[in-house]
């Protein structure tokens, strides 16, 4: 496995093959987040290396995360980072331009043809719950606990996650959680689909790389022509949706025979 140089200080990255592993490594602060790691995502996303076909999200300590770090909120400010108070004060359209930057690093992870997996334990609050959401699937420890914590703060959830909680589990309860901030437990999470396994915390992270390790003997085209159709069919109408599945599978067939473009 290939150590690779950090692209934020609270972010490390290792590679094995196809299989890119991204870490949240701040446990002494629950890896509490901020938009410099959000702009690390974004940049890890947008230059993944075309080889990579599975990539796992997980985090160091017992929380996966804990969500804003609460010194961007507070006239202190966190060093190093755009002060939210200050980004407040900058008007909507400008803060506005500032989110859909934030936003950029929770949603590069649907767009990018690898599977990406989230193992996730202990809290994932907020930011948390939201960089889960942006993975494609998710195994979960049976300590884990989800909760969308921003309606106490007087917000809403702004990072991505709101589709695909919606789609995931229902626009009521998606509203009820939302609303109560709640936690979601293990069970709970894999009966709603917000998990497709759960298992014992000392158990997370070979789960997590034998489901990638699953992943990676299927045939890497038709992997990379599946996410994008089964996305795809979230929205799509029947009519759509057929063709989508015509075009994918003539390009896998043609491939296949050496036929492409005839």
């Amino acid at each position: 496995m290939t150590d690779l140089a950090r692209p934020h200080p609270l972010l490390r990255l290792e590679q094995d093959g196809p299989l890119l592993t991204l870490t949240l490594d701040d446990p002494a602060q629950r890896n509490a987040q901020t938009p410099s790691l959000w702009a690390a995502l974004a940049e890890v996303g947008e230059s993944l290396a075309p080889e990579v076909r599975v990539v796992i999200v997980r985090a160091e300590g017992p929380s996966f995360s804990a969500g804003l770090h609460r010194g961007l909120l507070t006239p202190q400010g966190v060093a190093g980072e755009p002060s939210v108070l200050e980004m407040a004060a900058s008007g909507e359209k400008a803060l506005q331009r500032t989110i859909a930057g934030f936003q950029r690093g929770f949603a590069i992870w649907s767009q990018v043809p690898a599977v990406v997996l989230a193992a996730v334990q202990g809290a994932a609050i907020g930011a948390g719950f939201q960089l889960a959401l942006a993975c494609d699937l998710r195994v979960v420890a049976d300590d884990v606990a989800f909760a969308m914590r921003e309606t106490s703060l007087g917000l809403v959830p702004d990072l991505a996650g709101t589709a695909p909680l919606v789609r995931m589990v229902g626009y009521a309860r998606a509203l009820e959680i939302c609303a109560t901030g709640r936690a979601v437990h293990a069970d709970e999470a894999v009966r709603l689909g917000l998990a497709q396994v759960a298992v014992p915390r000392a158990e997370l992270d070979d789960t997590a790389r034998d489901l990638a390790g699953a992943i990676l003997q299927a045939p890497a085209a038709a992997v990379r022509e599946l996410k994008p159709l089964l996305r795809h069919a979230v929205h799509a109408t029947p009519a759509a949706q057929q063709q989508a599945e015509r075009e994918a599978q003539a390009r896998l067939l043609a491939a296949l025979t050496g036929s492409r473009g005839k």
